[in-house]
């Protein structure tokens, strides 16, 4: 049951933001958007370092000098397995009108969901293998850390929800209901992406430090490649910025505070 709700705990973050749909009128306001979007990024990249990377380093102390490199390597690996993703997956990002990836002739509808699961699935890993790092008694994963992590994705996660199904409402002419599904099932695809990698625990263990770090590396990539340049984009990116440093901050207490 833990485990169960540790896991679950991100998509209910994304549940939570979609039904803004039942209680604001209008779109999020640009400026509002930038904040968000600047805060899921903030609370990225310090689950990544805190989370996992510092501890893919701990667990290969044993190596020495040589520590950073299970590391170095799953860092860089997640990039290129999301670089790959981006490129073969056809998806569209919900403000713009030309899709990325392979071309096909699928609904926008459908390609929006994609653009959303490509982005869900290093955060869902990320708990996924993590939960698997605590259950495999590694003592530098603790249960208070693993539950820090998905508390911190699920804050991040409720922006994210509502970022998606707002749109939908006012731009797109969706009822509220089906904005709401659409925002919330963009999100169950983070506890199907952790339940199946603590399903493969068993061999996830000798390679844990990379695991971590190559879920580390998808995360960035998300960051780097979609939410910074959204949230720089035209007149106030200084508020994405501010955003940033209060994600960052907050999850680098939720890790050190519980961890």
């Amino acid at each position: 049951m833990t485990l169960f709700i540790g896991i679950m705990i991100p998509f209910i973050g994304t549940a939570l933001g979609a039904a803004c749909v039942f209680l604001l009128k209008n779109e999020l306001r640009p400026m509002t958007q930038k904040v968000l979007l600047g805060f899921a990024s903030g609370v990225m990249v310090a689950a990544s370092v805190w989370s996992l990377i510092i501890p893919a380093i701990g667990i290969s102390e044993k190596m020495g000098k040589f520590a950073f490199v299970p590391a170095a390597a799953g860092f860089l690996i997640g990039i290129a397995f999301l670089l790959i993703l981006d490129t073969l997956v056809p998806h569209l990002h919900i403000d713009q009108e030309k899709p990325e990836g392979v071309k096909k002739g699928w609904s926008r509808s459908t390609m929006l969901m994609l653009a959303v699961t490509i982005h869900n699935i290093p955060e869902g890993m990320a708990v996924g293998v993590v939960f698997a790092g605590m259950l495999a008694n590694s003592v530098e994963i603790t249960v208070m850390g693993a539950f820090a992590l998905s508390v911190g994705i699920a804050i991040q996660n409720f922006p994210e929800g509502a970022i998606i199904s707002m749109p939908l409402r006012s731009e797109k002419g969706m009822g509220k209901g089906k904005a709401f599904l659409y925002g919330a099932a963009s999100g169950i695809v983070e506890p199907a992406a952790a339940g199946l990698t603590i399903l493969f625990d068993r061999f996830l263990n000798p390679v844990l430090p990379y695991m971590l770090a190559f879920a580390a590396g998808a995360m960035f990539y998300v960051v780097v490649e979609e939410l910074i340049p959204e949230f720089s984009e035209g007149e106030h990116s200084n508020l994405g910025t501010i955003g940033f440093a209060a994600g960052f901050v907050l999850m680098m207490a939720l890790d050190v505070a519980f961890g």
